[in-house]
């Protein structure tokens, strides 16, 4: 269940940057990526600029939803996290130090 809502909420973001990027701006944006006029022949600048926005708006919804799922979903799968540190000092064998000789007089 948490692999298909996590590809459903990356697909959902893809399709939203996407869409995002194919809306008409001051700068002219992406409209007309793939050569000719773009999706300006597709429908009237303005059909073209609502069909657009009621996009984003129902991708953006999804989105939401989906992060909102996924949270709620692996909200009980938290593991204790174990200290590395302890866990290295519980396994590591330190051999005694070497005891020097002892001269005789």
């Amino acid at each position: 269940m948490g692999t298909v809502l996590l590809v459903i909420h990356l697909l959902v973001c893809i399709l939203l940057v996407a869409c995002i990027l194919m809306q008409r701006s001051t700068g002219g944006a992406l409209d007309g990526l793939g050569g000719g006029s773009g999706a300006s022949n597709f429908l009237s600048v303005r059909g073209t600029g609502n069909l657009l926005t009621r996009t984003t708006a129902i991708l953006a919804t999804m989105l939401f939803i989906t992060s909102i799922s996924l949270a709620l979903y692996y909200r009980g799968e938290a593991k204790p996290r174990e200290s590395l540190v302890d866990k290295a000092a519980a396994t590591q064998n330190i051999p005694a130090a070497p005891s020097a000789p002892v001269a005789e007089k």
